[in-house]
């Protein structure tokens, strides 16, 4: 029989994941001078809430209901990556003419707008959230932070459905 790792040490090699994917973001933005657009910046949230719960279910190494707790909330935080990438990606695949225009940023716009607000806004998206900065294999980096998400959350469901 394969080995298959306990869930403590599966919550490890996911944060060991996310750890990996924002060191890549954060090295794309000062190394490579890459700035993050308003909806990297939200799916940049996204990955530090599943590395936060991640990392307590670590530490924690709860029993059964509690593994499943930390595996519903490791789900949860993946799906928010899932929809907000998907998003992204939908807005780069716009025809150009449907693409919204590129609003004032981020910045202004937390300090001026309430938060819900900022949120509906960035999710509507902007045409600095639809340039292509990028593409490896033929995946944009919005894609490929996609498919991190979805492998997230396909992790978070077995560990969810586990039965040791």
């Amino acid at each position: 029989m394969p080995f298959i790792p306990s869930p403590r040490l599966t919550n490890l090699g996911i944060l060991l994941l996310t750890i990996a994917a924002m060191g890549f973001a954060l090295w794309l933005q000062y190394y490579q001078q890459l700035e993050p657009c308003p909806l990297c910046i939200f799916q940049r949230m996204a990955m530090m809430a599943t590395s936060a719960v991640v990392l307590l279910a670590f530490l924690h190494g709860p029993a059964r209901v509690g593994r499943r707790v930390y595996a519903g909330f490791t789900l949860l935080t993946s799906l928010a990556g899932v929809a907000v990438a998907g998003r992204h990606v939908w807005l780069q695949n716009l025809p150009p003419d449907q693409v919204p225009s590129c609003g004032p940023g981020l910045d202004y716009w937390l300090d001026t707008f309430p938060l819900f607000e900022v949120i509906g806004k960035v999710l509507r998206g902007s045409g600095e959230c639809a340039a292509i900065e990028g593409a490896f294999m033929g995946i944009t980096l919005p894609g490929w932070t996609l498919v991190v998400f979805v492998g997230l959350a396909a992790l978070a469901v077995w560990q969810l459905l586990r039965r040791d």
